[in-house]
C-alpha cells in the first residue's frame, strides 16, 4: 500500500481528493491536514510515503513545509499542488526539493500516476509549471545581471543523452530502464553522472534543463 497524506487548506479539496484517491486498492490515505503545521503534527505518526502539498495554505505554507520536511525526512516524496498564478511560490518549490509539480485539477488518472512514478523514483513537472519556471529563472537572472552557468555537454555520453531525454518525458527509472534495457541500478548510475556533469541538483532540476534544452537533448538522443 502507499500511504499518502494529503494537505490543503480547503476541506472540500481535502476530502475530495481523500475520496477519489481511496478508490485506488493501493492508496491508503493516512492523514488530511489544514496547514504545514498539522502536516508536521502528524507526519511521525502517520509515516506517509508521499504528501500531496497545497501551496498556498495559512500559518505555515507547502513551501515552507515541503523545506521542513525533506530537511528530516528526505525519504518521503512531496508532489506539490499549485495554481497556474503561484508565481512566488515556483522558484522556492523547486530549491527545497519536491519530487512532483501538478496544476489543481488534474485528473484522478494524472494524480495517480504522479503518485506511482514519484514511488517508482521519478518525478512529473506539469508543462506549464517547468514553461513557467524556465521564464521567471530568466527574468531573475536579467534583473540582477547574473549569467547562466555554462556547461560543458561534450563530456556527456550518447547513453546519459538518451536518459536525459527519458528523465524530461516524466519517466521512473524503472521504466527508463525497461525501455533501454538497462538495469535499475545502471540508470541510477547514469543520472548521478549527469547530475555531477550538469552541476545539478537533483532529477527535477535535470527535467528542467532538459526542457529548457529541449532541442539540443532531442539531437543528441536520437543519434
Amino acid at each position: 500500500m502507499i500511504k499518502v497524506m494529503i494537505a490543503d487548506d480547503q476541506e472540500l479539496m481535502r476530502q475530495s481528493l481523500s475520496i477519489l484517491l481511496q478508490s485506488k486498492s493501493d492508496i491508503e490515505i493516512t492523514g488530511l491536514c489544514k496547514d504545514g503545521n498539522e502536516v508536521l503534527t502528524q507526519v511521525e505518526k502517520s509515516q506517509p510515503d508521499v504528501i500531496l502539498m497545497d501551496v498556498r495554505m495559512p500559518g505555515m505554507d507547502g513551501v515552507t513545509c515541503t523545506r521542513k520536511i525533506k530537511e528530516k525526512h528526505p525519504h518521503i516524496h512531496i508532489i506539490v499542488l499549485t495554481t497556474f498564478d503561484d508565481d512566488e511560490y515556483i522558484y522556492d518549490a523547486l530549491k527545497y526539493g519536491a519530487d512532483s509539480y501538478l496544476l489543481k485539477g488534474v485528473s484522478l488518472d494524472e494524480l495517480y500516476q504522479a503518485i506511482t512514478t514519484v514511488m517508482a523514483g521519478g518525478g512529473v513537472i506539469h508543462p506549464d509549471v517547468a514553461i513557467k519556471a524556465m521564464r521567471m529563472f530568466s527574468d531573475m537572472a536579467n534583473r540582477t545581471g547574473m549569467e547562466t552557468t555554462e556547461v560543458d555537454t561534450d563530456c556527456l555520453s550518447h547513453n546519459e543523452w538518451k536518459i536525459i531525454a527519458k528523465v524530461s518525458q516524466g519517466l521512473s527509472n524503472r521504466e527508463i530502464a525497461d525501455e533501454l534495457a538497462f538495469s535499475e541500478g545502471t540508470v541510477r548510475n547514469y543520472i548521478s553522472s549527469v547530475l555531477d556533469k550538469l552541476y545539478l541538483r537533483d532529477r527535477t532540476q535535470l527535467a528542467i534543463w532538459a526542457l529548457q534544452n529541449s532541442a539540443l537533448v532531442r539531437r543528441e538522443s536520437e543519434k
